[in-house]
């Protein structure tokens, strides 16, 4: 290892099935009325209605935002922060994926920082107050966000997924509870677990890896691989949901103290001007950036074809490696991750905006962390790959 590894994680980390009972003790050492940062569908599942059940029981007060749709923008941190304001409340608590989390993150620096959230963009504005005490809820094992000091909101002046990293961006706790997941329906959970594995995947590839990092991507990435197809199949299987749970926690971990690559560099552009959900563009493009970078980091790639198959003692690095691509294919095609084209995006749009988001993914500084960067047209070519990019040969698809 050269240089000094830094690793950050939440104040506390509450995890288990049926933690979410445990959201009231937590609120109650942070405030006397929280801020429940959610969206619609979460309301509909009742879980914004029993959280504040449980903070009721505590004599905690609560409001409720449910403006985030798909995902973050701006606006909802606006919008959420104007209420947090105007009702006097003096915590948050997020429940929901990443892009409720996000936006709560976003508000809990804001309310104590001031400033617009584009302010911090790029390290412009710092945070020097410590944020509002934020409880962060995942209800998908995917985006690992309550566990990183990551933030991404969209600017809708232009049209860019802003990626904002800063200590203050950490929630105060991360409570994770596998049984909300069970909600997930098969195609977020599919997307959502992919995009784990991107995490798990881009940490231990990153140039910014550490032995710390290390450690929690490896063993994200093996409780991702071995369990993502028993939790798609099969939606109630809790012990697949709680290793679901947990990996995902972990990669988020891991990308939060070793950064993310190339798959996030590309993948926020595509997501800001063709609304593609984060957790769908980064699935959609990791076997393609894989197979790009395979040269660059055989050894560390063949840690994860190692994963795929339980008798490995006799690959060598290259195969390991060389499985790990075909693995992830296979995955993908598995869970039925659709290619761009396969989403819907129009071509001829697609290719207008190939420029701009090379420019924005180059901007972001991921990709400078991958293996091998890429140059802005070796960058361009690769969007047009992933564009029409097959999981698997038309022979093993027929």
């Amino acid at each position: 290892m050269k240089g000094i590894g830094i690793f950050r994680t939440p104040q506390t980390i509450i995890y288990g099935r049926d933690s979410f009972e445990k959201v009231a003790e937590e609120a109650e050492s942070r405030g006397s009325k929280a801020l429940i940062i959610s969206d619609k569908i979460m309301n509909q599942l009742g879980y914004t209605e029993r959280c504040k059940d449980f903070l009721t029981g505590k004599s905690i007060e609560s409001e409720l935002y449910l403006g985030v749709d798909s995902e973050p923008t701006d606006r909802y941190v606006d919008e959420a922060l104007t209420l947090f304001k105007s009702t006097e409340c003096d915590h948050i608590i997020s429940i929901g994926g990443g892009s409720c989390i996000d936006t709560a993150k976003a508000v809990a620096v804001l309310a104590s920082n001031g400033g617009d959230i584009g302010n911090y963009m790029g390290g412009r504005k710092a945070a020097v107050h410590a944020p509002i005490p934020h409880i962060a809820i995942p209800t998908t094992a995917g985006t690992g966000s309550e566990a990183t000091d990551v933030t991404v909101i969209t600017n809708t002046a232009n049209d860019i997924k802003m990626m904002i990293k800063q200590p203050a961006f950490m929630p105060s706790v991360a409570l994770v509870d596998p049984v909300l997941t069970i909600s997930s329906p098969k195609h977020v959970t599919a997307a959502t677990g992919i995009d784990a594995l991107s995490h798990a995947v881009e940490a231990y590839l990153s140039k910014k890896a550490h032995p710390m990092t290390d450690t929690v991507a490896l063993s994200a990435m093996k409780l991702i691989v071995e369990n993502i197809e028993a939790a798609y199949e099969d939606g109630s299987n809790l012990d697949a949901r709680e290793a679901m749970s947990l990996g995902s926690m972990q990669a988020g971990m891991a990308f939060s103290n070793a950064s993310v690559c190339l798959v996030h560099g590309m993948s926020r552009p595509i997501g800001a001007l063709f609304h593609v959900p984060h957790g769908y563009s980064n699935a959609m493009l990791l076997p393609a950036v894989l197979e790009f970078s395979k040269e660059a980091c055989i050894d560390r790639l063949a840690d994860l074809g190692r994963i795929f198959i339980s008798d490995h003692s006799d690959l060598t690095n290259k195969e390991a490696a060389d499985l790990a691509v075909s693995a992830v294919k296979k995955l993908c095609l598995t869970l039925n991750i659709p290619n761009l084209k396969g989403w819907g995006i129009d071509e001829t749009a697609f290719n207008q905006a190939v420029n701009k988001m090379t420019i924005d993914a180059i901007d972001s500084g991921s990709p400078a962390n991958s293996p091998r960067v890429p140059s802005a047209e070796e960058l361009e070519a690769l969007y047009h790959t992933c564009y029409h990019y097959q999981f698997a040969e038309k022979e093993e698809v027929q």
